[in-house]
């Protein structure tokens, strides 16, 4: 059995599956809570489903970008596991696991999320075969629009602006799927596992597309 986590906003969710088939999964408004809820969620599926820690063979997280917080709590759990039961941990960014449930659009496929500051992180894929057309970066929503060719299908967190921007364009617009990111982290953690895409789970590190704001902090004129 493989146990997948996402914690990079605040609807959490995690999987249970076999070799990339999920056999049970919960989502939840986590809001900022993540640290004192995902423990026990994941042991109230693992009940649930008969699973003992130890029958776990992989384990696989969303590694971001995202929250801050939420992202360590997942990773943490993740590489405690994999380092307690002596298994790997595979990590996923969260911008592939939005798109990925839409793997069957003919065309480009842009995740989005708001990151802050009136900008958007984002990154593009391609199906058929699945794969990587733009890594994720941030940017204000007019260089955004610019960007996407015709007949693109945007999915994720669109704000107002960029809304606007597209209102008009060959575009296709989804809302994020409703069930949460593991499903498709089951799915593809399965598929890079298989892939041999393992390494040492203390090597697993977040994807911040930008500093957390703490500390001292540059003044805006």
């Amino acid at each position: 059995m493989e146990l997948s986590i996402d914690t990079a906003s605040e609807l959490a969710s995690i999987a249970l599956s076999r070799e990339g088939h999920v056999s049970s999964d919960v989502a939840w408004q986590s809001k900022r809570n993540h640290t004192a809820e995902l423990l026990p969620r994941i042991e109230q599926l693992l009940d649930g489903s008969g699973v003992d820690k130890s029958d776990l063979s992989a384990v696989f997280v969303s590694i971001g970008p995202g929250m801050y917080t939420g992202l360590r709590v997942g990773l943490s759990i993740a590489q405690g596991l994999a380092r307690a039961l002596v298994i790997p941990a595979i990590g996923v960014g969260r911008l592939e696991l939005d798109a990925y449930p839409h793997r069957d659009f003919d065309g480009q496929i842009v995740a989005v999320h708001r990151a802050g500051r009136g900008e958007l992180a984002w990154g593009s894929y391609q199906a058929r075969p699945w794969r990587e057309l733009s890594p994720p970066r941030i940017a204000p929503p007019e260089e955004l629009a610019y960007a996407l060719q015709e007949r693109t299908l945007v999915v994720g967190e669109l704000d107002e602006k960029l809304l606007a921007l597209l209102e008009g364009r060959n575009v296709t617009i989804k809302a994020p799927a409703s069930e949460g990111r593991a499903r498709s982290l089951a799915q593809l953690g399965f598929k890079r596992w298989r892939a041999g895409q393992t390494a040492d789970p203390a090597l697993l590190r977040p994807v911040y597309l930008r500093p957390p704001a703490i500390g001292p902090q540059e003044r805006r004129k």
